[in-house]
């Protein structure tokens, strides 16, 4: 059994990671999965969340945004709107959204049209706070 897979993590402008990885964990549909290599293949669909991978003993953390997940053969294809790191995540930016989208959610009611877009701002804005506090700041 190999002790490595391939992943590469891509979004519409480029390709975030490339890389060996020996695990990776990531927010799915259904919730949080997890991959060693050997691993079954399958696709799923991934909801905004976090992607934690390991390499060489060190665990980075990104946040993603809506995508797709595929393994076959231990290599890894993250197909996502967005994808951030946790040390590029600005902190402050964040925090600023999270605050627009509680004052307009806070005005709205679930019926209203753009209830779900300033709920799913809201969690983008919670899990890059979160991701960002798992940054190894260098």
């Amino acid at each position: 059994m190999a002790e490595k897979m391939k992943l590469e993590i891509v979004t519409p402008y480029k390709k975030v990671v490339d890389m060996e990885v020996e695990e990776v964990t990531a927010t799915g549909k259904l919730g949080e999965f997890g991959v060693l290599p050997g691993h079954a293949p399958f696709l799923t669909s991934l909801r905004i969340g976090e992607l934690a991978y390991k390499y060489d003993g060190k665990i980075e953390h990104m946040a993603l945004n809506w995508g797709y997940f595929e393994i076959k053969d231990d290599k890894i294809i993250v197909l996502v709107e967005t994808a951030e790191a946790a040390e590029e995540i600005d902190v402050e930016r964040a925090k600023a959204a999270l605050g627009r989208a509680e004052e307009k959610l806070k005005q709205l009611t679930a019926e209203d049209k753009q209830f779900k877009v300033y709920e799913a701002a809201l969690e983008r804005a919670m899990i890059r706070v979160q991701v960002a506090g798992k940054a190894v700041r260098r």
